[in-house]
């Protein structure tokens, strides 16, 4: 449960009954999926399928920041790419945001769209002189950027702001879209595709039953689980950040984020019942710090929270990149990816959908060329030995330690050959799952604040009876379903 589902998104509630042929399939109905279909959706045989609900992915625990000032990312796309690329992913960043502006105006959305100023703040001096480059970076490129007292009471050593950012509820708008395309595309939800096939002219893309069989194809959930040839394992990592989200007396009208780890990410949102203050942090790589009882305890002292002003708790994960670019473009003849969006999936996300869009149209995309998938530099050499290192370790390290020290309700059992998890719940019911993820064979670990088994490998969820509630994995672990070892 995040804040912005509190009202879930009204649809038609259909689920692909039968094969179909389309010319575009999109796989994925978050914001990038979402957002494609409503630029192609006067174009004929559409399709968007997701294997949950529109929205419910990684969408629907954002903070839902619509952003360009972040963090220090100009200065390191400077240090893995180079000044040019820098000013073209600003221009990319101020694009997205002035085309989901749009959007919300010709379709007359009502999503809480708010501008507000965003601050980005040193949390330590050490980090006073980056940020100074960074705003330097900005003042160039004519960005009204000033130096300002950050309006809450936390450490800072330096801080500015700039006022043309925005805030909004992604549910809300995620409904005005549907409401936009629903008569134009067709949209099936609880709909999980497990294989793509290629053939000469088209793709044949599977569901446990069905076929659909589309001229384009558009890979838009978080982590694509059809990795070959884009090996996305070795091209990246991932991190997983902790968000508490408490009532409040009053809305201070700003968005904030510090330069350096632990991420200090804070944001407002009202609605009719409250005030609600959301906040981010104890952001790390899901290969190590995997207590997320202690994270969560964490944020909590850090922004000062009471335990009666909290009304929620839960987690979100992002895909990270070694130069600090997305991932988004043409993988091979019609078949599109968009991932990799460094924590900044809602400028991202809006600008992928254009990209593509403009790709599968033929139009030419003055912003594609930096975002190509397939692109390989400095950047992913010099950081590989890390991500292998990464990778390895999330791999290897719940195998050797599988009874983690803060576990409470956890046991571990050899049945019949099968290694299997137990959680016992506080009423004595045991949930028996497979501690296996069924993606690539990582072992799982136990959030015992949302009560679910990820995988730290690639960030594959599973409910505490085994049935899989995001991807990449496309099986449940249950152990009465599935006796895989």
């Amino acid at each position: 449960m995040s804040i912005w589902n509190k009202k879930e998104i009204k649809t038609k509630k259909q689920i692909l009954k039968h094969d179909i042929e389309v010319d575009t399939l999109i796989i994925g109905a978050g914001m990038t999926g979402m957002n494609t279909a409503y630029y192609l959706k006067d174009k004929k045989n559409i399709c968007v399928v997701d294997a949950s609900k529109i929205g419910h992915g990684v969408t629907l625990n954002t903070t839902a920041k619509i952003n360009y000032f972040q963090e220090k990312i100009y200065t390191k796309i400077i240090n893995s790419k180079d000044k040019l690329t820098a000013i073209k992913y600003l221009k990319s960043q101020q694009y997205a945001i002035n085309s989901i502006k749009k959007i919300i105006k010709a379709e007359n959305i009502d999503c809480d769209f708010k501008c507000v100023p965003s601050f980005v703040f040193a949390s330590t001096k050490s980090e006073v002189e980056p940020l100074k480059k960074e705003v330097e970076f900005l003042l160039e490129q004519k960005v009204k950027v000033k130096e300002k007292q950050l309006p809450i009471d936390i450490t800072s050593y330096a801080s500015y702001s700039v006022n043309d950012t925005y805030i909004f509820n992604p549910i809300k708008y995620l409904q005005g879209i549907y409401n936009a395309i629903k008569d134009k595309v067709s949209i099936y939800e609880n709909t999980k595709i497990v294989k793509i096939e290629k053939l000469w002219t088209h793709y044949n893309c599977y569901t446990d039953k069905y076929k659909i069989k589309a001229k384009n194809v558009v890979i838009a959930s978080h982590y694509p689980y059809f990795t070959i040839p884009f090996y996305l394992p070795i091209k990246s990592h991932i991190e997983k950040s902790y968000i508490i989200v408490s009532k409040v007396k009053k809305d201070l009208g700003f968005t904030c984020i510090n330069t350096t780890s632990p991420t200090y990410s804070l944001r407002f949102y009202q609605d009719n019942d409250a005030i609600y203050q959301i906040s981010l942090s104890e952001s790390h790589n899901t290969a190590f710090k995997q207590n997320d009882l202690e994270h969560f305890k964490k944020v909590k002292e850090i922004f000062n929270l009471k335990g009666s002003d909290i009304t929620l708790k839960y987690t979100n994960v992002d895909i990270m990149t070694p130069d600090n670019l997305p991932y988004i473009g043409k993988l091979k003849p019609n078949l599109y990816i968009a991932c990799g969006y460094n924590t900044w999936g809602m400028s991202n996300s809006v600008l992928a959908s254009r990209i593509i869009s403009d790709m599968i149209q033929n139009k030419q995309n003055k912003y594609q060329d930096i975002f190509n998938p397939l692109r390989f530099n400095l950047s992913n050499i010099k950081k590989l030995p890390y991500i292998i290192y990464s990778q390895t370790k999330s791999f290897i390290g719940p195998k050797i330690n599988k009874n983690k020290s803060w576990y409470k309700r956890i046991s571990f059992v050899k049945k019949d050959g099968l290694n299997l998890a137990i959680y016992k719940d506080k009423k004595g019911n045991n949930h028996i799952v497979h501690n296996k993820c069924p993606h690539l064979g990582c072992s799982l670990i136990f959030n015992e604040v949302e009560k679910t088994w990820d995988c730290p490998c690639h960030s594959s969820r599973f409910n505490i009876d085994g049935k899989c509630i995001k991807g990449p994995s496309i099986y449940d672990i249950s152990y009465k379903d599935n006796r895989r070892t």
